[in-house]
């Protein structure tokens, strides 16, 4: 297959997701309006903002009993995430794959979709813990202060042993995305991170008579938020009318046409979630590697990175699903509404960001003040204020970025989409390694630099929209 019949694939499979999510195509007046937007991008909002907000609540409540339980949360948390990455991405193409197939009228078809992959999950976990050791040896070798390391890598042990748990609910999710019933998906979402947040309170802090676990207690917190979040897609994928409408169970038969498929054309999605979140551990743990005040300093301003950027994702996906949508219906001016109603969510959402960060600095950064305060987190204060005020300047210019990432993907540019993301992360980690380590600057220096270089990226996938050269495989055939 050639690159442009691929792309066209990617376009055609985009075109039904969002045929499947939405009512059919309507007056020209309102294609690609807030409305149509808002639908796709609230529901993916709540869902994907799962693992970040349950990881967040678990450095929240560490952050009582010690800096160290905090910043070892988030190295152990990324680095369970980062490691399952590019199984995430595989996984996740299936959602293109089950809409296609609901699209078309063969909805018996979809839960053998989704039935390959959790094959594909069985493969991936034993494989996750096979590469664990290779963790534990990055951890060692990054001059993380050993106060925080021991809890880190207890932490990511546990995360990883369970790291069946979010592979199982993404296959899943990606079933209920396909079909289009995303309100499963956010209750499913709500419930785990209420159990997350109970489970916490309860095993950090040692309440109701258990007894004080902290950092293993976040762990068993976060994994039993996702047991219950898979149970609820469980029971509803198992349901009698959708194992009779969408031929939906456990019993496996494998078909090298759904499996191949599902190899050949995720791997790409994982390689660009892989590359990238690898990128962003790096950033981190290159932090961290300057002693504790400035690991918690960069702890608690990407925490609230973290919070406040994982939603614009459920907006890039509402771009992504809607330019698909019109791509496939050639509609040049639905295409562009879509992207500026993508742009006004965006900005909505990061408008209130940027107050926050500019004017409330402090009130953040006390959010994971220690009870007792301890002398890490009064050394890392100051610096952690400068970061999150500095946040400030690029937070709407993420919004930018991921609208016109999200346009490009919908278009069917996906390969040059992938390319210049895993650049752009990767160009970062670079520059942040000679500011941190060649030439031994301090945090804020560094931390100053990254947001300055980062406000010049959005600008190459503006310039790729606005080369039209995503309309060669569109409007030419």
């Amino acid at each position: 297959m050639t690159q442009e019949n691929s792309e066209q694939l990617e376009i055609q499979e985009l075109h039904v997701i969002a045929e499947s999510t939405h009512a059919p195509l309507g007056d020209k007046k309102h294609r690609g309006g807030m409305k149509e937007m808002l639908s796709i991008a609230i529901p993916m909002m709540i869902s994907l903002s799962f693992d970040s907000v349950m990881t967040f609540v678990d450095r929240l409540f560490l952050s009582r009993i010690g800096s160290e339980q905090m910043n070892a949360a988030m190295v152990g948390g990324l680095a369970s995430f980062a490691s399952a990455t590019f199984f995430f991405g595989l996984i996740g193409y299936s959602t293109a794959m089950v809409a296609q197939r609901f699209g078309s009228g063969k909805k018996n078809e979809t839960g053998a979709v989704t039935s390959h992959a959790f094959i594909l999950t069985l493969i991936a976990w034993p494989t996750l813990i096979l590469l664990r050791p290779v963790m534990h040896l990055i951890f060692k070798k990054s001059g993380i202060d050993p106060i925080q390391l021991e809890p880190q890598i207890l932490y990511f042990d546990m995360l990883i042993f369970a790291s069946i748990i979010p592979l199982l609910r993404h296959s899943l999710s990606s079933f209920f995305s396909g079909i289009g019933e995303t309100k499963i998906i956010m209750k499913a979402t709500i419930t785990g991170v209420l159990v997350n947040f109970t489970l916490n309170y309860i095993l950090i802090f040692g309440h109701f008579g258990f007894p004080a676990m902290g950092i293993k207690g976040a762990a068993i917190g976060t994994i039993t938020g996702g047991v219950c979040s898979v149970l609820i897609l469980l029971f509803e994928f198992l349901k009698k009318t959708r194992r009779l409408n969408f031929g939906t169970s456990f019993r496996i038969r494998f078909q090298k046409n759904i499996f191949k498929d599902l190899i050949k054309l995720g791997t790409p999605m994982g390689g660009e979630m892989f590359l990238n979140m690898i990128a962003f551990q790096g950033m981190i743990m290159l932090f961290h590697s300057r002693g504790l005040a400035v690991a918690t300093a960069s702890t608690i301003m990407f925490n609230w990175d973290m919070v406040t950027f994982v939603p614009l994702m459920g907006i890039e996906t509402g771009v992504t699903s809607l330019v698909g949508r019109y791509v496939g219906a050639k509609d040049i001016h639905a295409i562009k509404r879509s992207i500026f109603s993508g742009l006004r969510v965006g900005w909505i959402f990061t408008a209130f960001v940027f107050v926050a960060f500019l004017v409330f600095p402090d009130v953040l950064v006390n959010f994971f003040r220690p009870d007792p305060v301890d002398q890490i987190f009064l050394d890392s204060f100051d610096l952690a204020v400068f970061m999150i005020k500095v946040a400030s300047i690029y937070i709407t210019i993420e919004a930018f970025m991921v609208v016109f990432a999200g346009a490009l993907r919908g278009s069917g540019d996906t390969f040059w989409t992938m390319g210049a993301m895993a650049v752009i992360h990767w160009t970062l980690v670079g520059i942040l390694y000679v500011l941190l380590i060649k030439l031994n600057l301090g945090g804020e220096t560094a931390w100053l630099a990254l947001v300055i270089m980062f406000m010049l990226f959005p600008a190459v996938l503006y310039l790729r929209w606005r080369s039209g050269k995503w309309k060669k495989a569109v409007f030419d055939k």
